[in-house]
């Protein structure tokens, strides 16, 4: 491994650096997804339950006490049960505008990396020519091909790198933004059911 990145010039080192980049965000933001969903069907039927019974604060505490995104937005709506359905639409479009960024908190990063490491091992691939070239124009274009080896060794070696990094970069990226996507709309889904439950006349809003 260390043989392959002296052999690949400098810039290999910075593909490296990409690399472990990419694998740490990906994993970082996998995990993180994974906390953030959660049975969104079953939590709703949990919290339509206790909004019939009228047991308005232990629902609050219900969402409060669940990790995500998910019962974050539904805690602020039920915080103002008691308020207008216009209201309560834009508190939960408020909410779930908030936990946009914290879902595709790193994703950016990912995608600069899928997409600028291919140009990283094209830079290499051009400086190994330039490499290569300069070896035949120093020895008046009559180098052996062991003498200009090396440079055209170096540039098929950055480009191999670059895409071995940038290739799963890209699938992760597109991986992890269809699963915000994926949450995203459960958050709409779940404050539109939530929304219903809370007009329904079996669940009036506390106005105590």
């Amino acid at each position: 491994m260390l043989e392959l990145l002296q052999k690949g010039g400098p810039l290999m080192w910075l593909i490296l650096a990409a690399s472990i980049t990419a694998m740490g965000v990906f994993a970082e933001r996998l995990f993180f997804l994974h906390r953030a969903s959660i049975h969104t069907g079953d939590f709703l039927r949990g919290l339509a339950n206790l909004l019939k019974s009228k047991n308005f604060s232990e629902a609050v505490q219900e969402c409060a006490g669940t990790p995500g995104p998910i019962p974050r937005v539904l805690h602020s709506i039920l915080l103002k049960h008691g308020s207008p359905r216009a209201e309560l639409r834009e508190i939960a479009q408020e909410a779930g505008q908030l936990e946009v960024p914290r879902l595709e908190q790193n994703l950016g990063l990912l995608g600069t990396i899928a997409y600028a490491t291919p140009l990283i091992g094209l830079l290499g691939t051009i400086l190994g020519l330039l490499s290569a070239f300069q070896q035949i124009t120093a020895h008046g274009g009559y180098s052996t091909a062991a003498e200009i080896s090396g440079g055209v060794y170096q540039s098929l070696l950055t480009s191999a790198a670059a895409l071995t990094v940038a290739i799963p970069a890209f699938v992760g990226h597109s991986y992890l933004t269809s699963r915000v996507n994926d949450v995203i709309h459960d958050i709409e889904r779940a404050a539109i059911e939530l929304l219903e439950i809370l007009d329904t006349p079996s669940a009036p809003p506390d106005r105590q």
